[in-house]
């Protein structure tokens, strides 16, 4: 029960952390910060993960599960009619204000060269998202020359820059229907 009880606290941290992260971004949101919004000791912080490197490590992989799931979740799923429903869906998913893909973008700004290891992971992701579009893209019928997988990628990028910057998903609505009219 006492292992049960450590992850359920672990992953209260790494929530917190996440939505920290993600607010304020990786250099501003510091463990103090964490660890009072998490309402723990910084001292168990520490005990649950050894840096701040490794909470930030622990909170990119966290994300990417969660990403991985609902994107092989749309390109599985019985409820889209097309391939172009699917990516339309990808692209949503990827774009909202409250977006799991939020931190991971920012991280890639971000961090860099403080914690190479998230970097890494967060480029990763890019990299199995970009796979998994071309998949899509070449296994349905969504054969378009215009289609292609680095393209929706940074689509994905500017659309949620684009959303942050101004609240507005009209912009982001609009410039989908523009690439995807045939």
């Amino acid at each position: 029960m006492q292992n049960l009880e450590t992850s359920s606290k672990k992953l209260h941290v790494i929530q917190t952390a996440i939505r920290l992260f993600t607010t304020y971004g990786f250099h501003t949101a510091g463990v103090d910060l964490i660890a009072k919004e998490a309402k723990i000791p910084k001292a168990t912080l520490y005990n649950y993960f050894r840096s701040k490197e490794h909470l930030i490590e622990m909170c990119i992989a966290f994300q990417k599960s969660l990403l991985r799931e609902e994107v092989l979740a749309i390109i599985y799923a019985n409820r889209y009619y097309t391939s172009k429903d699917k990516l339309k869906e990808i692209i949503i998913l990827h774009t909202n204000l409250n977006s799991l893909y939020n931190l991971l973008l920012k991280a890639i700004f971000e961090i860099k060269q403080l914690y190479p290891k998230a970097y890494g992971m967060a480029v990763e992701y890019r990299k199995w998202l970009r796979h998994e579009l071309f998949d899509l893209i070449f296994s349905g019928e969504t054969r378009e020359p215009k289609f292609d997988a680095n393209m929706v990628v940074n689509l994905i990028d500017g659309l949620l820059l684009q959303v942050l910057s101004s609240n507005n998903f009209e912009e982001r609505d609009v410039v989908m229907e523009r690439f995807f009219i045939f």
